[in-house]
């Protein structure tokens, strides 16, 4: 009984221990499980995030959290911040 329910423990943490990651996109950080991601987005706009010609550009970050489960987004939350 003790063989198996460290056997499970063994599986539960290999599921769900993220293993982080920065991104080079202005701080984004990736925390990767095999069941689960979460993006803590911190990202300079790029120039195809512009908006269209004559519009003042007024805002530089997108900011917020993205959840992911199983590959399917359950939450995201990002925001264009300045």
């Amino acid at each position: 009984m003790k063989k198996v329910f460290i056997i499970v423990l063994i599986i539960v943490l290999i599921l769900l221990v993220p293993f982080p990651a920065r991104m080079k996109d202005g701080g984004t950080m990736h925390y990767n499980a095999i069941l689960y991601d979460i993006y803590d987005v911190h990202r300079i706009n790029t120039p195809s995030e512009a908006p269209p010609e004559g519009e003042v550009y007024e805002r530089e970050y997108i900011e917020g959290m993205i959840v992911k489960i199983f590959g399917v987004e359950v939450f995201n939350n990002t925001d264009i911040e300045m």
